[in-house]
């Protein structure tokens, strides 16, 4: 049973596994959110999501063989190899959820990245059904991000049917009908976590960016509460001009290239209006998430001393 479900057709067996339960808990959603008027789902974003989702996994298909042979390219040079038991197979899903959390970081501080990613970002709805807002050319490297595990002894299929199953989980945390898990809050990616993650609010930007685990996020400083005082606000700023599928496809490359004909650029600010971090700007007039949460904080702690001043004025 172990050996089937770590093979090629584990992989298979996973998603179709998943498929239906998915279908089951999508369905849940929508009738919750149309009987409670919480209005959680729109005609138009369901229709951008399952496109989005059905361009990825077109793209994931024509991918697979050659995104497979350079992973086992790296496996049949392993530093090191390990026998099928149940540690390992642990090992294998918590250093996949880590490579995946360094991908998605890399996805969201620097540009080029976050042009793929921004897709799954771009709706102002937060649903089950945004998990399958995919970013449609992630593929195109996602595996650059596993190889490392298959060069020290991971078996590739175990890798991806590991990240198959964090998939799963990770559709499931794209909620707002689950507000907090108790204890798990503490270990795993929640959807209390995860609507931080999608939140457009300054303080909230680029936070709990790990899939199933949230200690990453806790180890490398990116993880922040879900906050009652303030509310979380979905999307991107500035928002698109629109929700058709080429504007959420191609909205931020479009950007990129506008700011690539500023006459007069030095081939390193060419380089940097790519690869470095949105935001970035030659001339300086650009702020990056980190010049913005900067202020932000700033501006909280000076709110908060002169609160505590007026409370002192006032017991005085």
């Amino acid at each position: 049973m172990m050996d089937f479900l770590m093979s090629e057709d584990g992989l298979e067996t996973v998603y179709a596994w998943a498929v239906p339960l998915h279908a089951t808990v999508i369905l849940a959603e929508m009738i919750y959110s149309h009987v409670s008027e919480a209005k959680l789902y729109s005609g138009k974003d369901l229709a951008t999501n399952v496109y989005l989702a059905l361009m990825n996994f077109g793209l994931d298909l024509i991918m697979k063989a050659f995104a497979m042979g350079v992973m086992f390219f790296f496996y049949h040079h392993r530093i090191f190899s390990w026998d099928l038991s149940i540690w390992y197979l642990l090992a294998c899903f918590v250093i996949t959820d880590f490579a995946y959390y360094v991908l998605h970081y890399v996805d969201h501080r620097s540009r080029a990245f976050w042009a793929v990613h921004i897709t799954h970002h771009s709706s102002e709805f937060f649903n089950l059904t945004t998990g399958f807002r995919s970013p449609v050319l992630q593929p195109l490297y996602r595996y650059l991000y596993f190889s490392p595990l298959a060069f020290l002894g991971f078996n590739p299929w175990h890798i991806m049917v590991a990240y198959a199953i964090g998939q799963v989980y990770g559709t499931w945390v794209h909620t707002q009908t689950v507000k907090k898990m108790g204890f798990l809050e503490h270990i795993l990616v929640t959807p209390s976590h995860h609507r931080v993650h999608h939140a457009c609010n300054v303080k909230y930007l680029d936070k709990n960016m790990g899939m199933c685990l949230i200690i990453w996020d806790k180890i490398f400083g990116t993880f922040e509460k879900e906050d009652p005082n303030v509310p979380v606000k979905y999307g991107i700023y500035p928002k698109m001009p629109d929700n058709r599928p080429d504007t959420v496809l191609f909205y931020e490359w479009r950007k990129i290239w506008k700011d690539l004909k500023q006459p007069g650029l030095k081939f390193t600010d060419r380089i940097n209006y790519i690869f470095n971090s949105p935001g970035w700007r030659h001339d300086g007039t650009g702020k990056t998430v980190r010049q913005y949460q900067k202020e932000y904080f700033a501006r909280q702690a000076k709110k908060k001393e002169q609160q505590e001043y007026q409370k002192e004025q006032k017991t005085a």
